[in-house]
């Protein structure tokens, strides 16, 4: 694609894009696009887009290249992720041994570091089968502070001298002399550890993210930040860097309980569209801090509570009549039935109508029953959801079932029951505790670990474009029609197919007769397609090199 000398796709002039083939519901056999004004504004066939050249500022020969909506990440942290991507990543460590030598190696490089961050560790894929000591700990970080977070970023493991930067951490809730805090304990520590990013440091991890999100083909970013994650000027910083920058939309969510319609109009000039997000009803399954109906299979609880009915009832109450989206975190069981008893309480103070017309959220959702999915539908909740946790976690011999038992571990993360019954998905990442990898995460919900639960690859991409759009109330977006938003990315790929989760499923929609829109062929171990362009409101995001 050419560009204006700025670099950038001039969003005010006409772009015809041809040659290639365009994922779009307008015409299935789509090659060619019209752009006008940062707006889709005709999609069909070769034959016609003759008539659209002449009149094109620009035309795009695409050489067979696929053109689909960009990509929608629901669930995102940006500052986290950005701080991963470019400092210390324990996400590929294979034993603790390993990921004690990356601290030493990150620690040597970073001399001038106050607090020496770190994520992703996870004991149960090592061979120890356990956390790093707080004395391996001292010894690996050379005395310095130090924050390394579990990979479900609900727990981490510090050393003493930071520790000694929170007076009275030894008294909360969730401190373990020798082991990951949580709750509290872990909470404190963090804001603590996250203190000492300098306002550069957090930019520059900002731009990673954003950067890395672009080269993927992901367009928009639900932000979700909060009290006990980030601290306000981490939301404004980055709300600001994305509206002066070219790069992904950044939708911001702040996870902060609100009683009046004063709270809300002080989220609202934070720039947040919705208070959710990860306003947490429970921890992890991980750290053992999910809430669940019956006890852990490895530990002698049923982890953590820290909303109520009462409390989600309130909070449901004063967003929907302040017209604000409200949003929980919910992974247990438990967690989930406490959300929708305190949905079901707000309906019936303001109204079953209003409440579903604000679209409010559940991030997560992994333990649902056949009751707590009928009640998603009936107050009209949208399950903001992370396939790749169970690409991470899921299968017979994954942490899931280690925390839970293969018995309730099978049940987790029902996309196919969800869809059946109606229900608004909207698939992320929830970056880093996860990579952000649009097309591993629809892999992920289409060739899910429990055969019952898998959805078409076209229901998983439908869910990661235009779900994430309707998540946030926006029903004209997310998909290549004449009107919508030009938020699209150019992708090199293999051949287009139609993929059902079993062959007894949407028969018809393999078909080639069937006029269903082909997709890439996502069977596991088959190469994903690579991104060569992202185009936002009409300008180019990003461009892969030498294509």
């Amino acid at each position: 694609m050419s560009e204006s000398p700025d670099g950038q796709v001039d969003a005010h002039r006409t772009v015809l894009l041809r040659g290639g083939t365009v994922h779009s519901p307008a015409d299935p056999f789509a090659t060619a696009m019209v752009v006008e004004r940062g707006s889709v504004a005709w999609v069909g066939s070769e034959g016609a887009a003759d008539s659209f050249a002449d009149a094109a500022d620009e035309v795009v020969q695409l050489d067979g290249a696929l053109v689909t909506p960009a990509f929608t990440d629901a669930h995102v942290h940006t500052t986290a992720t950005g701080l991963a991507l470019t400092g210390l990543d324990l996400s590929a460590a294979r034993t603790l041994a390993e990921a004690l030598d990356r601290v030493r190696a990150h620690a040597a490089a970073r001399p001038g570091d106050r607090v020496i961050l770190g994520h992703g560790w996870d004991a149960t894929r090592w061979p120890e089968r356990r956390s790093p000591s707080r004395t391996e700990l001292d010894e690996a970080a050379g005395g310095r502070p130090l924050y390394l977070t579990r990979v479900d970023a609900h727990s981490a493991v510090v050393s003493s001298a930071l520790l000694d930067l929170v007076p009275g951490v030894t008294g909360l809730p969730g401190f373990h002399l020798d082991g990951p805090l949580v709750r509290d304990a872990h909470h404190a520590v963090r804001r603590a550890a996250h203190a000492s990013v300098t306002p550069r440091q957090r930019t520059d991890a900002q731009r990673a993210a954003l950067r890395r999100a672009a080269s993927l083909g992901i367009g928009s970013l639900h932000e979700c930040a909060g009290p006990d994650i980030s601290g306000e000027d981490d939301l404004t910083g980055l709300l600001t860097l994305a509206d002066i920058e070219p790069g992904p939309r950044v939708l911001g969510y702040w996870a902060e309980r609100i009683t009046d319609a004063k709270g809300a109009e002080r989220l609202r000039d934070l720039g947040a569209i919705g208070a959710g997000g990860d306003l947490f009803v429970d921890g992890s399954l991980g750290s053992h801090t999910a809430s669940l109906d019956e006890q852990y299979a490895d530990a002698p609880h049923a982890g953590v509570s820290y909303l109520d009915t009462a409390a989600v009832a309130a909070h449901v109450v004063a967003c929907t009549e302040a017209s604000l989206q409200a949003g929980f975190h919910a992974i247990g069981d438990a967690a989930v039935t406490t959300v929708v008893e305190g949905v079901r309480a707000a309906a019936q103070i303001v109204g079953l109508a209003p409440v579903r017309a604000a679209r409010h959220r559940v991030e997560h959702a992994e333990m649902l029953t056949p009751e707590t999915i009928a009640a998603f539908a009936e107050l009209g909740l949208t399950a903001s959801v992370q396939p790749a946790f169970d690409a991470a976690w899921g299968g017979e011999d994954g942490m899931y079932a280690q925390r839970l038992g293969r018995e309730r571990a099978r049940t987790l993360n029902p996309y196919a029951a969800l869809l059946r019954a109606g229900v608004a998905l909207a698939l992320g990442s929830d970056s880093p505790v996860t990579p952000l990898d649009p097309w591993g995460t629809v892999r992920a919900a289409a060739f899910h670990r429990t055969p019952e639960h898998r959805i078409s690859v076209r229901a998983a991409f439908t869910a990661h474009t235009r779900g994430g759009w309707r998540a946030v109330g926006r029903d004209d977006a997310g998909v290549l029609v004449p009107g919508a938003p030009a938020d699209y990315a150019v992708w090199r790929t293999g051949d287009l197919v139609v993929q059902a989760p079993d062959e007894r499923v949407a028969r018809w929609s393999t078909d080639p007769r069937s006029g269903t829109p082909g997709l890439p062929d996502l069977t596991p171990g088959g190469e994903l397609p690579v991104c060569l362009r992202t185009v936002v409101d009409g300008h180019t995001v990003y461009a892969r090199p030498n294509e």
